[in-house]
């Protein structure tokens, strides 16, 4: 054997004996791995910041919307049928109490007030001669009377048929005062329905709606569909509407100061005072409509605007609060992450309003309880952790 044969039988020998030799030192530092790992340290439970839950009174201002109404809004119509003869304000005139609007015409009211008035001469004259008739009747009876006391001079019953007739001119008088009565109320009704011929305003107000000219027939209206003359609004004084929420309903008291914005003013803010409560809850929308009077004697604000409300909210007792980020929420529930003796429990929680970055929770929680800072469905129930308290938040 040459010695190029001999190195090559060698080197053969030592691959096949490291061959056979590398899987028993796999094993073994295999098994030397798994004896460290069984007796390694477990590792430290995690390090979460907590918070502590707060008991204090809730104050805050709910932005809620408002609308602006008119104090007093009518729909001017005519009580009498008539044509109009003229008209003394238009869109956007401002008027006071009694004001004239408008002045109709018709001619009818002045021909039955004529005859009118001559029925109630006529019963006059009539009553005159009733009068004078039963003045002469009456005297005849007297006389008759008087001469009775001769026995034989008047007959009994001649005396009798005087007095039964001094009875019909009394009842013949009556109802002549009557009848004039009668005549004098149908005059006085057509002298008032002459007076309805001039349209005056109820109340001090501005004039937002004009709908006829002069020439134009108008009358009382008819049915929904009529159209008025006038659109008359009290503009010194307005009232603010607003639909409270029914969570925001208590302790809402009459005489509270209320500040309101409107897009017109937007640097500026205005203020009303809640005057009336509808004490129940509207079973559509779930409010409670409240009104604010508005003093609005410069007219700055109109009746139909729009407003942004600073409602103030209260509570009958305080209110338990927790940072925004101690509420988590997952697809079934919202819960906080309170921590007893080191570990961990889920409590379900109702949020309700948010002061500052702390917001309003009810549930199964007290104050003082330990709850963790940052609230997630990554940290389990039941789990091991370590605490530090958070920097408060207020």
């Amino acid at each position: 054997m040459n010695r190029s044969t001999f190195n090559t039988t060698r080197r053969r020998s030592c691959l096949a004996a490291v061959a056979l030799t590398l899987p028993l030192v796999i094993s073994a530092c295999s098994g030397n791995a798994a004896d460290t790992g069984g007796t390694a340290a477990a590792p430290n439970p995690p390090l979460i910041d907590v918070v502590t839950v707060v008991e204090q009174p809730l104050d805050v201002k709910l932005s809620l919307p408002g609308e602006l109404t008119a104090f007093q809004s009518v729909a001017v119509f005519p009580r009498v049928t008539g044509f109009v003869k003229t008209v003394n304000v238009d869109r956007g005139s401002v008027v006071r109490s009694a004001a004239l609007l408008a002045m109709l015409e018709a001619p009818e009211l002045l021909s039955q007030r004529s005859e009118a008035q001559s029925k109630v001469q006529a019963a006059e004259a009539e009553l005159s001669a009733v009068r004078a008739k039963a003045d002469a009747d009456a005297g005849t009876y007297e006389r008759l009377k008087n001469a009775s006391a001769t026995p034989g001079v008047v007959a009994g019953n001649d005396l009798l048929q005087a007095q039964k007739t001094v009875e019909a001119d009394q009842n013949q008088v009556t109802a002549a005062q009557q009848r004039i009565e009668a005549a004098r109320q149908a005059a006085n009704a057509l002298r008032e329905m002459e007076g309805y011929l001039r349209v005056t305003a109820p109340f001090a107000g501005v004039v937002t709606e004009r709908n006829v000219h002069p020439g134009a027939l108008v009358g009382p209206p008819s049915g929904s569909g009529s159209m008025p003359m006038f659109r008359l609004v009290e503009h010194t004084r307005l009232r603010l509407v607003v639909p409270v929420p029914e969570p925001y309903t208590a302790k809402m008291t009459t005489g509270t100061a209320v500040p309101f914005s409107v897009a017109a003013y937007p640097n500026q803010s205005f203020s009303g005072k809640v005057a009336r409560i509808a004490q129940a809850i509207d079973a559509t929308t779930r409010t409670m409509a409240v009104e604010l009077d508005v003093a609005n004697q410069d007219g700055r604000l109109s009746p139909g605007t729009f407003c942004q409300v600073q409602w103030p909210v209260t509570r009958p007792g305080p209110s338990l609060l927790v940072p925004s980020s101690s509420v988590a929420s997952t697809t079934d529930r919202t819960f906080v992450i309170r921590v007893r003796n080191g570990r961990t429990e889920w409590v379900d929680v109702k949020t309700g309003l948010s002061t500052g970055r702390l917001i309003e929770v009810f549930g199964d929680i007290r104050a003082g309880d330990t709850v963790a800072a940052r609230g997630t469905d990554e940290l389990r129930p039941d789990t091991n952790v370590r605490v530090k308290e958070a920097k408060p938040i207020a």
